[in-house]
């Protein structure tokens, strides 16, 4: 279910779930983070054997859009719309309501993609054994980020995307969501742990912030949750990786 709702796959002979399974899933969103993490791995150690890194970062930036179908640029563009487009609460939910991309959309989706262009080409670049394990770990701890936002936040619609979410057994999927995400990062040495503890509170602060402007979250902040902290991660990255922190690399120096 956290995979068909995330991603383009679909749920084969997945019935019409409940907004409890809806809300539980949540649990896997760090394992699909990952698998979608492995793909980009997979996909840029074939291209990479026929195209230079300039283009083979494109089709990564390209891949990872067309397998979550923008579900997340769409809201961080709609939140660019409603957040900078509107003076009051009502009118910013209005705003990301409203299905017509305005100029606050159109310069953060550009600015965002740029940013996230840039950061995958520079690690492409370094010749270092540690590359893989980044394109793996961000798209993981960008989707823990949604987990935790889901959590600690109040949902402002009464129907909308996300408001299955806070139904079911909440604190247990999102203690086994943790889980899942602390395992993984500890494996990438004290980066990973590293990275895993700022991607957690950059995905609370920007909750707290839009949360203060709209009174709770929306689908839309999720999804904008998701994508800048996958920027912030993949930028992060590319400055520790150089010192090889990152990879499970530092833990087997010290074997």
């Amino acid at each position: 279910m956290a995979l068909s709702f995330l991603t383009v796959c679909p749920a084969w002979g997945l019935k019409a779930p409940t907004q409890r399974q809806i809300s539980n899933s949540r649990a896997f969103y760090p394992v699909v983070g990952l698998l979608l993490g492995a793909a980009l791995a997979a996909l840029e150690r074939g291209a990479r054997e026929v195209f230079p890194p300039f283009l083979t970062a494109a089709l990564l930036v390209a891949f990872l859009a067309v397998v979550t179908r923008g579900l997340h640029l769409d809201g961080f563009m709609d939140c660019c719309d409603g957040l900078f487009g509107g003076y009051t609460r009502e009118r910013r939910l209005e705003i990301m309501r409203d299905s017509h991309v305005g100029s606050f959309a159109v310069a953060g989706g550009a600015a965002l993609l740029l940013v996230k262009y840039a950061a995958l080409l520079s690690l492409l670049v370094l010749p270092l054994a540690g590359r893989a394990w980044a394109l793996m770990l961000f798209p993981l701890l960008s989707r823990w980020g949604m987990v935790a936002a889901l959590g600690a936040f109040p949902y402002v619609r009464r129907q909308g995307l996300g408001s299955p979410f806070h139904q079911g057994h909440a604190k247990l999927a999102t203690g086994v969501a943790l889980a899942a995400a602390v395992a993984v990062a500890l494996l990438g040495g004290p980066a990973g742990l590293a990275l895993l503890a700022g991607a957690s509170a950059l995905a609370l602060l920007l909750g707290c912030g839009m949360s203060r402007m709209l009174g709770g979250l929306t689908g839309d902040t999720y999804g904008a949750i998701n994508e800048v902290v996958e920027v912030a991660v993949l930028v992060t990255a590319v400055a520790l990786l150089p010192h090889g922190w990152v990879g499970p690399g530092f833990w087997l120096e010290r074997i």
